[in-house]
């Protein structure tokens, strides 16, 4: 598929050069999809256990349905391989505090 820039309002083919240039970047986006994924989750999974870090002080008592949810949210990311993992996790559900 020929790819087109525009040029003073007029469409000029890419070079084989700019063709190879744009098809490396594509490839290097579509390859770090699944950090990008990872990322974003970590990023949400940090947030979460961060609300609940007031509860795991040394002058209170966490519950034992909290600690699990603080586990199994630090234990998210394992085993997760493709993006499409990464999307379709379940995420654990809060107790009450």
């Amino acid at each position: 598929m020929t790819r087109y820039k525009s040029i003073n309002g007029k469409r000029i083919a890419f070079t084989a050069e700019e063709e190879a240039a744009r098809n490396a970047e594509e490839t290097a986006w579509t390859n770090g999809a699944f950090d990008r994924a990872m990322a974003d989750l970590r990023e949400k999974r940090n947030r979460l256990i961060a609300e609940t870090d007031y509860l795991a002080l040394s002058d209170q008592t966490l519950s034992s349905a909290m600690s699990t949810y603080r586990t199994n949210l630090r234990n998210i990311t394992n085993g997760l391989t493709t993006v499409d993992d990464v999307n379709n996790v379940t995420w654990p559900t809060k107790p009450s505090e």
